[in-house]
């Protein structure tokens, strides 16, 4: 799946750029060099075993442990923030920081969830 001017356009409207992040102490911001070079087209792996798949071409995907896959499309935002847009209608941005040597992403809501590896896909 691409992401086309209509799904472009829908990130216009998200509040990503408004939202204030729960970051803490000890967490940087992904510059847009630091996303392409450990998130697009990687997969992360989470502690509780969910594992986020970044394509090179927008797509993406969410399994949860256990099975089941939602899938849907990315964009970058700015100070490491991606929003997913799902099939099933939903959407959601996270902002993924760095603390000392591991990724962390954090939700809207403020939790965070350290990513336990990352690897292409």
């Amino acid at each position: 799946m691409r992401v086309t001017l209509g799904a472009a356009l829908l990130w216009a409207a998200m509040p990503a750029a408004a939202q204030d992040w729960a970051v803490r102490a000890g967490d940087s911001y992904l510059s847009d060099a630091e996303m392409r070079a450990e998130v697009v087209g990687h997969r992360l792996t989470f502690f509780d075993n969910g594992v986020s798949d970044y394509g090179t071409d927008g797509d993406y995907s969410y399994t949860y442990d256990g099975g089941g896959t939602a899938y849907g499309v990315y964009t970058l935002g700015e100070n490491g923030v991606v929003c997913a847009k799902f099939q099933n209608g939903f959407d959601r941005c996270d902002m993924i920081v760095r603390n000392r040597d591991r990724l962390i992403v954090i939700t809207e809501k403020g939790d965070r969830y350290p990513v336990r590896d990352i690897a292409p896909n």
